[in-house]
């Protein structure tokens, strides 16, 4: 069948934004004075939100109100130093064009906090998405459907009508909750494995392959 929206994640999925995760904690974790991270140990942090992946990073002995200090400088510092190094995936651009040239709806949800989704995606893909949105008051973090659902309503489309694309498993599960076909993508910040576990009812491994669903 063919579908009328396509509403993507954000980090893994449509842009490559580890490299400035990656040095915008160890920034903070710096300032702080406390132990910065290796790539690998950001990337297992990423996925719930700038919220939770500074608290992850911090120290366990750290509490809550230092934590959420900590992040508040991480969003200080974003709009200089949070997509500098950012890059769309590999054909993404022109998977998005060829969506768009055919009259498909397209939006972006994400943990992210709001501000940041739309500073991004204005920067990177300006004029490309009728709607993104990210973490705020009126949009829960995934896995939570709320914020899809009220996304699809926006967009004025169906749940069965919506493709939700993601590389976590939390993505493969707001898209299960919400009536999307979930489809998650290889090139992403998670193993397919875990895809498949959390609902996946497909795989794809380059985003050409999306035009043809």
């Amino acid at each position: 069948m063919a579908y009328s929206a396509y509403i993507f994640d954000l980090d893994g999925t449509l842009l490559d934004t580890l490299p400035d995760l990656v040095r915008l904690t160890n920034m903070v974790m710096e300032q702080r004075g406390w132990p910065q991270h290796t790539r690998d140990e950001i990337l297992s942090y990423v996925g719930d939100g700038g919220r939770v992946l500074v608290r992850r990073a911090a120290p366990a002995s750290v509490g809550q109100s230092e934590a959420d200090e900590a992040y508040e400088l991480w969003r200080s510092l974003y709009p200089e130093y949070g997509h500098a190094l950012t890059k769309p995936y590999p054909g993404m651009v022109e998977l998005l064009d060829r969506l768009k040239a055919r009259g498909a709806k397209l939006g972006v949800l994400s943990n992210k906090f709001d501000a940041a989704v739309k500073a991004v995606i204005g920067e990177h893909f300006p004029g490309t998405f009728d709607v993104a949105c990210g973490e705020c008051e009126e949009i829960p973090r995934k896995p939570d459907p709320r914020g899809l659902l009220r996304m699809m309503d926006q967009l004025d489309v169906d749940p069965d009508q919506v493709v939700y694309i993601g590389d976590s498993g939390t993505d493969m599960s707001v898209a299960v909750a919400a009536g999307a076909l979930p489809v998650g993508v290889s090139w992403g910040y998670r193993p397919v494995e875990v895809l498949h576990a959390a609902g996946a009812a497909r795989i794809v491994n380059d985003p050409c392959e999306l035009a043809l669903l």
